[in-house]
């Protein structure tokens, strides 16, 4: 198995009410994906962190192999999400992958 997690920072640019709404479209848009994408085993999406938190969104996933982790990265459904919920909004990507 094989953990995907990724923190976000979103534009300072956006309002608080936008940044409301985004985390929103976020959250729906990724945690939408399960069932949609083989080897995807679990996908939450954290979007209210404690103020000392420096990070503004959380994707915690885990996928049956790293070669399903490749496969989901280019798949269509996710691809769509990514290209107009996420990459819009976000300044700043940090991810990590591992093994579990």
């Amino acid at each position: 198995m094989v953990k995907h997690i990724i923190l976000w920072q979103l534009k300072d640019e956006l309002s608080r009410e936008e940044k409301k709404n985004v985390k929103a479209g976020i959250k729906e848009g990724l945690e939408g994906l399960k069932g949609k994408i083989p080897g995807l085993v679990d996908i939450r999406v954290e979007t209210e962190g404690l103020p000392s938190s420096n990070a503004d969104v959380m994707l915690d996933s885990l996928f049956e192999t790293e070669d399903a982790l490749k496969e989901y990265a280019v798949h269509p459904e996710h691809v769509k999400v990514a290209d107009g919920k996420v990459r819009p909004y976000t300044k700043t990507r940090v991810c990590l992958d591992y093994e579990v």
